[in-house]
């Protein structure tokens, strides 16, 4: 039925049908209590659907009905949580049935029972079933509320019940506190009974007891309960009591629509039809204005609560207030009318909270769409929609507002104001998608402008920003009305991706009004630019720089001077811009802003008099990077390197294209210091800042630039942690090879040549290595991640123009390594890796040289997936990587990578890795020698690993999973095979001394697998077992215990049957987190049981090493005892 929640009416034409298949199960006395349960479960869940509203009619309600739903009622357990579908769906179905239109008291008859005792009356019976409803937590209590409001309004029933049923209601709310659990369902209950009253009974019925209910809800106070519900019901029960005052009449002075156009009406005055229209419509108000009618004073009191209610904390309750505040309103004359939307306007003041602003808009669009918002009127209410429309206000690390600005966009639709450029700007430029979508309604131009902002498109606020808004700007009327809103509203925006669209989208909508942008919008930026709040300075500036480049481009492409659109005094003001950023040095994120000045030639060169300004604010910024967010630092970085790019390739070159010796001595030299730095920062802004110089400045140095930045990718005690500046080294390098270019004979002070190109590629495969972890994770994967861009785009370089200078060992080494890292854990790393390892490989202008087994991995590897293999599924990516285990050159790599993911925590990367090895396990079962090469590179990845956590844990645990699955099945039948020998070795290396626990819970499960190959190994592997199950760690020896148990059933030939059984009493029955001396007597007695040397206490010796120093040695006896076991001398080892 889920599938029917967004359309439910398709359920229509089989709602009757679903019903009657449900009934007949609740009609059939044979049909058991759950069985009837689960029917009006179902139904109950198709009501949720529908609505209890739409399915109410449906339900059978005849005369005959009512004996038995009283009776099911009756048998019903009301505080039982497990049937309340059942209680609500016969609630409902009485509520219908109390509409025949019969006398209940047809239905007594003779109320003496067979036993002579009297019978309760049906009506009665009906309203104690509903009383004590209305008081249960469940949702039994809305179905009795609904009846409520069917029942009490039968003629028979309101003449003889009704004033008792509302003295009862009365008070249980006076007695009730909604401070309590019990007390809040309770007062709950009555309000949903009272409104659900008040809405279906007559107003003549209900008026007499409106007052004391009001006089009663009153002195509950709800306005001050933390409940919303709560407060939710009493403003409608206030709303429908305010109804009940007043008579239900439409106001004949309200607005008559015309046409569809606010503003085609208000223009009309002087057509002869709208004029006959107006007069017959003010003789009417007159006349019914000159009737008597008087409003009871109550209606003050509700139109109070009410307004109170508009600026209530939680939406529901505003809402419901707005309602009721347009029913009231409509029934009331027009001068108490205009009374109340002149209160209502007081909710629109700057004192007030955002609640206030938005129960306000609510308010008025109910007022609007019920046309009792009079012409007389909008001179006080456009100035507030206008207001409300852009509201939006700082909290903390947010703002509040945008439902605000949404329920501004529905007053505009309530009373078809959107002809003012107010909605249209707020379909474009607004912060939040729900107020764009909703302020796209009907504009000048709609179809044109709709078309381009529909209600997906304006979903991308990029596109809103840049793209739409330059088509909508197109249009003579939107023009000025948007970039002003930009101006004024949108640069000085708290959130700064919010400043910097704005800017560009004043850039790209300056060819629409240049000289509007020249001579009325750049004059009153440039004061804003220089200003104290940060905010608006930062967006000031970077509006001055867009502004100024989107000129400076028109001029260029109208072939005109810049000063065409520049006078003399918007110049001088840029060039302030300059001189305050210099002397103030208030804010280092104002450097970005005044670094777009420099993509522009010719405005540079009105700014070459600032050379040593510009310069210094760039080398400032970059050595303070730690005084801003790491979230502004990427971006303030990048802008200072494309404005020292700018800046050098402008001024620092000659006529002859060549640098001044003297400057570039100057400034390579000082950037090459800092990259030293003790600062991790200001290593990563001048090694950016070194990879962005030009040519000309890194002829003659390149050789010192190389080594400098080699320095900083260098791992040392000091520096571990900087791996976001050899990061950035790493990216410089690629970069300054790049720019210099290849030249095979050249020399290596001007272009990547023979000289250098194996010192390059050397500091670049040292960054692949970098597994540097901190409190921030993996920060050497950032270091890696540029190490393999780096390698690519310095190989591509190389191929392009001299690719003899790619020898084989280096073109070995990175795809091996680029193999590796596509086999290892993290998706990111994963996926860039084999990203980069396919474009080498399918790269053919020209096709990279010596590419290991090419021609296999082109047929693992098809060009056609190239992009579509998404390399950051472990489903799509581990089937395809494993095959390279039956390539030698990629064997010990990926095999490396894999040992990492099969072993990692991740389920989804460990259960695809897992059985990717598997399944290439299985296919060399057969091929002794490919299997022998195979566990020959996994005890080569295991011995060059060893005491390396990071590989040798989830090393230990794919192993386990290894042998647990039978990958090494072929060895078992050979006794003391190498393999099993010489694994058993590493692992009880790895484990020596550790303290790791996860380390020796993953060993244990290495050495039970071990316990499966013939030989002396097997008695080493016991032996070893049972120094675990006496580990210091009792959880260690419990989960040796519990593996080792397992391991007996398992390889059941290992020991004799009656052994085994004994054996596995003792694992099973022993507490192995007891202390240490209780079970060391067991797990001698399993020593003895296996006949297995019982494992020796450790001795501690005290060795005095001179006067007052002092150190403690252990000598383990295990040594001893193994080494007297070796040469036969049982009794010394014993």
């Amino acid at each position: 039925m889920d599938k029917y929640q967004e359309q439910p009416h398709l359920l229509d034409h089989h709602l009757e049908g679903m019903m009657n298949s449900l009934l007949e199960i609740v009609w059939d006395s044979a049909s058991p209590p759950p069985l009837v349960h689960l029917a009006f479960k179902f139904l109950y869940i198709i009501t949720k659907v529908r609505g209890y509203k739409r399915f109410l009619p449906l339900f059978p309600h005849e005369v005959r009905d009512l004996q038995p739903v009283l009776d099911m009622l009756a048998k019903q357990n009301p505080r039982d949580p497990e049937t309340w579908e059942t209680r609500y769906m016969l609630l409902l179905w009485l509520s219908m049935i109390c509409l025949i239109p019969f006398d209940l008291a047809r239905f007594d008859g003779n109320l003496v029972s067979l036993e002579g005792q009297a019978r309760q009356p049906t009506m009665d019976r009906i309203l104690d079933i509903a009383k004590c409803y209305l008081v249960v937590s469940d949702k039994a209590r809305d179905a009795a509320a609904v009846l409520v409001s069917k029942f009490i309004v039968r003629p028979d029933v309101k003449q003889s019940r009704m004033a008792d049923f509302l003295e009862w209601v009365l008070s249980m709310l006076s007695k009730s506190s909604s401070q309590t659990m019990e007390g809040t369902v309770i007062v709950n209950g009555m309000l949903q009974a009272l409104a659900q009253l008040f809405k279906h009974g007559k107003r003549e019925d209900c008026l007499p007891y409106a007052a004391t209910v009001l006089e009663c809800l009153d002195s509950c106070k709800l306005s001050e309960s933390n409940q919303m519900v709560l407060r939710k019901l009493g403003m409608k029960l206030v709303q429908r009591l305010g109804l009940t005052f007043v008579k239900p009449k439409v106001a004949k002075w309200r607005y008559q629509r015309g046409c569809r156009s606010l503003a085609a009406n208000l223009q009309a005055q002087g057509a002869a039809v709208q004029n006959q229209k107006r007069e017959v419509a003010a003789a009417e108000a007159e006349a019914d204005d000159d009737e008597e009618y008087d409003i009871p004073a109550e209606i003050e009191n509700v139109v109070e609560q009410l307004l109170v209610g508009l600026k209530d904390k939680d939406t529901i309750v505003r809402w419901s207030a707005a309602k009721g505040i347009g029913r009231i309103t409509g029934r009331l004359p027009k001068e108490l009318a205009d009374d109340v939307i002149g209160s209502l306007l007081d909710c629109f003041s700057f004192q007030e909270t955002d609640n206030a602003w938005h129960g306000g808009c609510l308010a008025l669009a109910e007022l609007g769409r019920r046309g009792l918002l009079l012409p007389s009127r909008i001179p006080d209410v456009v100035p507030v929609m206008l207001k409300a429309l852009t509201y939006d206000e700082k909290r903390g690390a947010c703002s509040v507002g945008s439902n605000v600005r949404d329920a501004a966009c529905y007053v505009c639709w309530a009373f078809d104001a959107s002809t003012s450029p107010a909605l249209v700007i707020a379909a474009v430029f607004d912060r939040d998608v729900n107020c764009r979508r909703a302020a796209s309604g009907t504009f000048p131009h709609g179809i044109d402008i709709l078309t381009a902002a529909d209600y997906f498109a304006v979903g991308n606020r990029v596109n809103c920003y840049l793209t739409i808004s330059v088509y909508i700007a197109g249009f003579p009327e939107y023009t000025q009305p948007m970039i002003d809103h930009l101006v004024n509203m949108k640069i000085n925006h708290w959130d700064s991706v919010i400043r910097e669209l704005s800017t560009k989208a004043l850039h790209n909508i300056t060819p629409q009004a240049p000289e509007y942008m020249a001579n009325v919008v750049l004059p009153r930026l440039l004061p804003l630019s220089v200003g104290s709040d940060l905010h608006t300075r930062h967006g000031a500036i970077l509006a001055c720089a867009e502004i100024t480049h989107a000129l400076c481009k028109l001029a260029q492409d109208n072939n005109r001077s810049v000063t065409y659109y520049f006078p003399e005094k918007s110049l001088e003001g840029l060039k302030q811009i300059h001189q305050e950023v210099c002397s103030q040095h208030k804010s280092i994120f104002n450097l970005e802003c005044c670094m777009i000045f420099n993509k522009d030639l010719q405005l540079r060169q009105l700014f070459s008099t600032f050379l040593s300004g510009w310069q210094w604010l760039i080398n400032d910024s970059l050595r303070h990077l730690t005084l801003v967010s790491s979230a502004a630092r990427q971006h303030i970085k990048e802008s200072a390197v494309t404005a020292l790019a700018a800046l050098c390739n402008e001024f620092y070159i000659n006529e002859r294209r060549e640098a001044d010796p003297a400057l570039q001595d100057e400034l390579v030299t000082q950037y090459v210091s800092e990259l030293q730095n003790s600062e991790e920062m200001i290593r990563c802004g001048f090694s950016r800042a070194l990879g962005a110089l030009p040519r000309f400045l890194l002829k003659g140095r390149l050789q010192q630039v190389l080594e400098g930045l080699k320095k900083v990718t260098i791992i040392s005690p000091e520096d571990v942690s900087f791996a976001e500046a050899r990061r950035d080294a790493l990216i410089a390098i690629a970069k300054v090879c790049q720019t210099v270019g290849v030249k095979g004979d050249g020399s290596q002070q001007e272009f990547v040549c023979r000289d250098n190109v194996d010192q390059i590629y050397a500091t670049l495969l040292t960054g692949v290595t970098d597994y540097t972890t901190d409190s921030r994770g993996d920060v050497g994967g950032w270091v890696r991640e540029a190490a393999m861009t780096s390698l690519m785009e310095v190989t591509l370089l190389l191929v392009q123009n001299e690719a003899e200078l790619i020898n084989a060992s280096i073109c070995k080494q990175i795809m091996c390594w680029l193999a590796q890292q596509s086999a290892e854990k993290i998706d990111k790393f994963r996926a860039h890796a084999g990203s980069v390892f396919l474009t080498l490989l399918h790269f053919d202008h020209p096709p990279v040289p010596h590419i290991p087994h090419r021609e296999e991995l082109e047929r693992i590897f098809p060009r056609w997936q190239k992009e579509t293999l998404n390399w950051n599924a472990a489903s799509e990516a581990f089937p395809r990587i494993t095959q390279l285990l039956g390539l030698p050159a990629y064997q010990y790599h990926v095999l490396l990578g894999l040992s990492v993911s099969v072993g990692g925590l991740t389920e989804t990367t460990l259960r695809y890795s897992a059985q990717s090895l598997f399944d290439h396990m299985k296919k060399i079962q057969s091929d002794p020698s490919a299997l022998g090469s195979f566990c020959e590179t996994l005890l080569k990845v295991f011995e060059d690993n060893l005491r390396n956590d990071r590989v040798s844990v989830p090393l230990l645990t794919m192993l386990d999973q290894m042998l647990a699955n039978g990958c090494f099945d072929m060895f078992t039948e050979q006794e003391n095979h190498p393999f099993p020998v010489k694994l058993f070795t590493l692992c009880k290396e790895e484990i020596k001394r550790s303290k790791d626990i996860r380390k020796l819970r993953s060993s244990i499960g290495v050495f039970c697998g071990l316990i499966q190959f013939q030989g002396d190994m097997r008695e080493k592997v016991f032996f070893q077992l049972f120094l675990l199950l006496c580990h210091p760690f009792p959880i260690i020896r419990k989960t040796t215990a519990s593996q080792v148990y397992e391991m007996l059933l398992t390889y059941s030939d290992v020991v004799e049957p009656a052994i085994m059984e004994q054996a596995t009493a003792i694992l099973s029955d022993t507490n192995w987190e007891a202390e240490l001396p209780v079970v060391r007597e067991r797990r001698n007695c399993l020593c003895d049981l296996m006949k297995v040397p019982r494992p020796q206490l450790v001795a501690k010796v005290r060795w005095e090493c001179a006067p007052g120093a002092a150190f403690f040695m252990e000598v383990s006896l295990r040594m001893l005892a193994a080494s007297c076991r070796t040469r036969g001398m049982a009794g010394a080892a014993a």
